[in-house]
């Protein structure tokens, strides 16, 4: 039997990307051969996974479609129909039989309809339905559309048969054959998980893939500290920095001055790739370290606290490794996912509002009563990191599943 072919698709997006790696790798694992079509910054990372890469941008700039619609990822819709005929023709030399693609590659949408291959689609977060969500875009007040991408739009509709094309259409293509839900079943309500039907679980995390950052360890990550001292790790992710810059800077400064308040704190913040010349005045002292980027599991096994946007990926780690977490949501699928690690039992929030202000009292409060309900948070997080272990022992089920599609 000729060995399986499947054309994997993700744009470059740190985050999903973390989350296409181990699907790589169990894929390799069974002898299929992984084509991974993306950013040139993954290179490593996908071939350490058993892919085998193929520059998505080579000679098809993103810019060249779109340089100016946001949010960004409606650039990826433009970049889906000015580039489509030439990304089909690549593809088409390989001959896959099934093609697997982040939602927010909506590139992958064209090359399937038009090679017609079965498609496995990756849902992009947290209980996102492509309704609900795309009915949010419309009134988001950071859309602005360039006229690049409501030409595609009808470009991928008239053209490519994608009768639901629209500027958030990174927001959609669901699946008819099998969507993966990125997280534990314990996450989805029944009900929730309907709207993504067919679909099957596989979580987020990878057994120790490289990061896509290319970031390197350090053995002792925490500015240095007595015995005793507790180790808040903060990290607010890559996206949050296109939109919120501000909000974020100012969490931060509350978190340096409790820092600073208190002599029992050592704080480490992973600035998501900013560079420490951008960083505000305030957010600094010696029991604040900075840092552009870090292996974050690593980080994780050592920290006592994590002050965490709630991004899918940084859950999903924080929970295996046990760490309590405290929530500060900024937009998208963040807020959900804080709400259910709270209703969980997993996760202390530091204001109801979304981005809303936080003082160092705030925190201090917060650190306050995860430290009385430390017991009950430490069996709670136990028991959700049970729902990881599962999920990925699950995975080869869920391989056959999909490799029962080509």
């Amino acid at each position: 039997m000729a060995r399986i072919r499947i054309a994997l698709f993700c744009m470059p997006e740190f985050g999903h990307m973390k989350r296409l790696l181990p699907i790589i790798a169990n894929l390799t694992e069974v002898g299929v051969e992984p084509h991974v079509f993306s950013d040139q910054r993954f290179r490593s990372a996908i071939k350490a996974s058993g892919g085998v890469f193929h520059d998505l941008f080579r000679q098809r700039p993103l810019a060249a479609a779109d340089n100016r619609s946001r949010p960004i990822p409606c650039r990826y819709v433009s970049f889906a129909a000015h580039f489509a005929e030439s990304v089909i023709a690549e593809v088409a030399t390989l001959a896959p039989h099934l093609i697997i693609h982040d939602a927010f590659a909506v590139i992958a949408r064209p090359v399937a309809e038009c090679l017609q291959l079965p498609r496995v689609n990756i849902c992009p977060g947290h209980n996102m339905p492509p309704r609900t969500a795309m009915s949010e875009l419309q009134l988001d007040p950071r859309v602005q559309l360039d006229d690049a991408c409501l030409r595609a739009v009808a470009t991928l509709r008239d053209r490519y048969g994608l009768a639901d094309a629209s500027p958030f259409s990174y927001m959609g293509g669901l699946s008819t054959q099998l969507n993966l839900i990125c997280e534990p079943p314990e996450f989805l309500t029944p009900a929730e998980r309907s709207a993504f039907e067919p679909c099957a679980f596989f979580g987020s995390l990878g057994d120790d893939q490289p990061s896509p950052t290319g970031s390197t360890r350090n053995a002792n990550p925490f500015p240095s500290a007595e015995e005793g001292t507790s180790k808040i790790y903060a990290s607010l992710g890559t996206v949050i920095w296109r939109y919120y810059a501000d909000a974020a800077w100012t969490l931060l400064q509350a978190l340096s001055q409790a820092a600073h308040d208190r002599g029992d704190l050592a704080v480490l913040i992973a600035l998501g790739g900013q560079s420490r010349e951008c960083v505000p005045a305030g957010i600094a002292g010696p029991r604040v370290r900075l840092e552009e980027y870090v292996d974050q599991r690593q980080v994780l096994a050592q920290a006592g606290v994590f002050l965490t946007h709630q991004g899918l990926n940084s859950t999903h780690e924080a929970i295996f490794h046990g760490v309590p977490m405290l929530s500060y949501p900024f937009f998208s699928d963040q807020p959900g996912l804080a709400r259910r690690c709270g209703e969980l039992g997993l996760a202390e929030t530091l204001t109801t509002e979304i981005r809303g202000t936080v003082t160092a009292s705030n925190i201090h409060a917060a650190l306050q009563r995860i430290q009385c309900g430390r017991g009950e948070l430490s069996q709670r997080l136990a028991d959700a990191r049970t729902w990881e272990l599962a999920v990925m022992a699950a995975r080869p089920t869920v391989i056959e599943r999909i490799l029962a599609l080509a």
